[in-house]
C-alpha cells in the first residue's frame, strides 16, 4: 500500500512527464500520418479543385463540351507535372540539408539516411493523388451534352468529392468533423464560383 500511495504521489507530482512517456507513441503515430496524409488529401483536393475550376471558367466562354473536357485534361497533366515536379524539388532540398547534418554528426550510410524520404517515390505520390482529383470532374462531364446539366453536376460532384476529401482528413487526423468538412467544402466552391464569375464576365466584354 505505501508503494501504490507513493506512486500515486509521483505522478501527481509529474503529471507532464507521466502523459508524455503514456503518449510518446501517439504523438510520433500523429506526425508520421500527417506527411502522406498531405501529400495525398491535398493532392487530391488541389486536383479537382483546380481541373473544375478549370473546366467551368472554360464553359462559362464557350458552352462545347469539347472544349470543356480538354481544358480539363489539359489542367489535369498541366497540374500532375508541376505537383510532381514540385514535390520532387521539394524532397530533394529537404534531402540535402539532413545529408549535412548527417554528414557533420558522421552518421552518413547508417539507418537515419536510409529513413530519408525518396524524391521520386514522393513526385510519383503528389501527381497521383492530383490525378486521381482531376479525373472526377472530367468523368462526370464528360457524357453529358446539356449544357447546364453539366454544369450542375461538375459542381453537385466536386461538392461530394470536397465533403469526402474533408472527412477523411478529419478522421485521419482526429480533428473536427464538421469544420474539416466545411473548410475544404466552402474553399472549394467559392474557387470555382470566382473562376466561372470572372470568366462569365470576360465572356460578356467580347
Amino acid at each position: 500500500m505505501a508503494v501504490n500511495d507513493s506512486n500515486k504521489l509521483a505522478d501527481a507530482e509529474n503529471p507532464a512527464v507521466t502523459k508524455f512517456c503514456g503518449d510518446s507513441d501517439s504523438e510520433v503515430d500523429f506526425a508520421g500520418r500527417a506527411n502522406w496524409l498531405r501529400a495525398a488529401v491535398l493532392g487530391a483536393n488541389d486536383g479537382l479543385v483546380s481541373t473544375a475550376s478549370l473546366m467551368l471558367g472554360v464553359s462559362a466562354v464557350k458552352h462545347d463540351v469539347r472544349a470543356m473536357v480538354v481544358s480539363g485534361f489539359a489542367g489535369l497533366l498541366a497540374g500532375a507535372c508541376s505537383m510532381a515536379i514540385g514535390e520532387y524539388v521539394s524532397v530533394c532540398s529537404q534531402r540535402d540539408v539532413e545529408l549535412a547534418q548527417l554528414d557533420r554528426d558522421g552518421k552518413r550510410g547508417g539507418e537515419e539516411e536510409r529513413a530519408l524520404p525518396s524524391p521520386v517515390q514522393a513526385a510519383a505520390a503528389s501527381a497521383l493523388a492530383f490525378s486521381v482529383g482531376a479525373l472526377l470532374p472530367l468523368l462526370a462531364a464528360g457524357f453529358i451534352v446539356s449544357y447546364r446539366l453539366r454544369v450542375a453536376v461538375v459542381v453537385a460532384v466536386a461538392t461530394m468529392a470536397l465533403a469526402a476529401f474533408g472527412c477523411v482528413g478529419a478522421v485521419l487526423g482526429r480533428a473536427p468533423l464538421a469544420k474539416s468538412c466545411a473548410r475544404v467544402v466552402v474553399g472549394g466552391l467559392a474557387a470555382m464560383g470566382v473562376t466561372f464569375g470572372l470568366m462569365r464576365l470576360f465572356r460578356a466584354t467580347l
